[in-house]
């Protein structure tokens, strides 16, 4: 498979198919999807260019330049010539950059190939001596966790959820919140997934400033760039989803490896707990259970040296790395093509900050937890115990309290209503206003998985299309004035439902 352009593949630690059986719980050959595990992983191709041949002069602002280097069976046919044609292919890209393929990202070379030339920071090309990188090891779960937040973002943007978020989310309670205007709405919404790909492609910098070879430092720069390539190719998102599934493949063995890793921890602290007791079992009673717990010992050891080679643990910090900056491409291209006209920065910022939003304004989670007392108030209000009610007011923000005591005064009803009628007039606005709250606790924002082991092994337990929260469906975006309107009208009927 490789990664989103043509390279020369090379096999180094590759799994050879499905899950380890650990423990009787998974079976042989699959993944947890019932996929087979796809092609290993490849590793880049680093370009020679002889050292006397100076860029510096043409090229000189520190940012790190992909080259799409030929195919295989163009380097097979010619490889007795390879220096002398990367030499002529840099001059043709350099001559006819912004005219092809993905070239226009950075002014010179080639933007989607993940083969980079050895183009460094402050000195150009480095020695052409390929970079030996180190195993990842234990950054290997930090890893992990990211390849889990790329796959989430790119299952949020299939046209499946798009068309929900579109069709659904921006037509329901959000629009009394934030605005009825759906252009909006939709620039909100593809701001948002930016702001998702902006944390994702963060830690891919991190991770390459982390990188033994220096053509992945400072990604920062290089990502920057890409804001000139909106066009996706059919034959990208073709390759950038089999991309993904064979990194989740590699989470799935590393959150194993996780859990296996702690269970080791226990079996060697039972081992060394049974060799300092002193009991008044015989020695041979104790040695056998010695015997015993030593075989689990050495079991366990052998099943987490298993999983380490099949997983992120042994994997090449460089040879990930490949694959994480064609997922960052394609997303970048994707969000585009999923929000069309809407991924613009330009009247986002204008719109949102016309108004006092609840999220900036860090009042989100305190909204919510005003809006869910009232729906607990109203759905037990046969049984409310006075300093509930008294909570519930004293955490009121400063404008409803002052509004409350006159619109109390002023308010006055047509007839007697019945406590039925008075819930079901409740009820209109909480219908939709409760789940808005509900989502806003449960919301942890972008990237937040908990315990990251976990999260890898649900991504396949996930109804199909199903994806997390999104922020719009939060009170994230709601602007404070109309949030608290809602609130003050709830406030004055649940003072006719509860009487003093």
């Amino acid at each position: 498979m490789g990664g989103l352009c043509s390279r020369r593949s090379t096999v180094d630690n590759a799994p050879s198919g499905g899950f380890p059986h650990v423990n009787g719980h998974f079976g042989q050959g699959v993944d947890n999807a019932g996929m087979e595990l796809r092609e290993p992983f490849s590793f880049p191709e680093i370009s020679t260019v002889p050292y006397d041949m100076n860029l510096d002069d043409i090229i000189n602002d520190g940012i790190p330049r992909l080259s799409r280097v030929p195919s295989n069976k163009s380097r097979s046919t010619k490889s007795k010539q390879a220096a002398v044609a990367k030499v002529s292919e840099v001059s043709s890209l350099l001559g006819r950059a912004g005219t092809v393929g993905f070239g226009k990202a950075v002014d010179v070379l080639d933007t989607l190939g993940s083969s980079m030339t050895n183009l460094n920071l402050g000195s150009g090309f480095t020695s052409g001596v390929t970079t030996k990188g180190n195993k990842i090891s234990i950054l290997s779960f930090e890893v992990a966790n990211t390849i889990v937040k790329g796959a989430n973002l790119m299952q949020s943007l299939s046209k499946e959820n798009i068309r929900h978020l579109k069709e659904v989310v921006l037509r329901s309670g959000v629009q009394n919140l934030i605005s009825r205007d759906m252009d909006e709405l939709l620039r909100i919404a593809a701001a948002d997934k930016r702001d998702e790909l902006k944390v994702f492609s963060g830690e891919v910098v991190r991770f390459g400033n982390r990188c033994k070879d220096p053509q992945w430092h400072n990604l920062d720069r290089y990502f920057e760039k890409l804001g000139s390539e909106l066009t996706l190719e059919k034959q990208l998102k073709e390759e950038a989803e089999p991309i993904m599934q064979q990194l989740m493949n590699f989470v799935h063995y590393t959150a194993e490896l996780y859990h296996e890793l702690h269970a080791l921890d226990r079996f060697e602290q039972d081992y060394r707990r049974k060799l300092q007791e002193e009991d008044n079992s015989n020695a041979a009673q104790r040695g056998d259970s010695l015997a015993i717990l030593r075989a689990e010992l050495k079991s366990q050891k052998k099943h987490v040296k298993n999983l380490k080679k099949k997983s992120l643990w042994s994997k090449i910090l460089e040879e990930v790395m490949e694959k994480l900056v064609d997922i960052v491409h394609f997303l970048h291209l994707e969000i585009h093509e999923a929000f069309g006209t809407a991924d613009s920065d330009k009247s986002v910022k204008g719109s949102v900050n016309s108004h006092k939003r609840l999220g900036t304004a860090g009042l989100a989670l305190h909204y919510a937890n005003i809006i869910t007392q009232i729906d607990t108030l109203v759905s037990r209000s046969n049984s409310v115990p006075p300093n509930t009610r008294d909570s519930l007011y004293q955490g009121l923000p400063p404008t409803v309290k002052s509004a409350l005591r006159f619109r109390l005064q002023s308010f006055q009803l047509k007839e007697e209503l019945t406590v039925p009628q008075i819930k079901a007039e409740m009820e209109k606005t909480l219908q939709w206003l409760v789940p808005i709250a509900t989502n806003t606790t449960t919301h942890h924002g972008f990237g937040w998985v908990g315990e990251w082991a976990n999260t890898g092994s649900e991504m396949n337990r996930k109804p199909a299309g199903q994806t997390d929260l999104l922020r719009i469906e939060t009170l994230h975006h709601a602007d404070k004035d109309k949030t608290e309107a809602y609130i003050l009208d709830l406030v004055v009927w649940l003072h006719i439902l509860l009487p003093k």
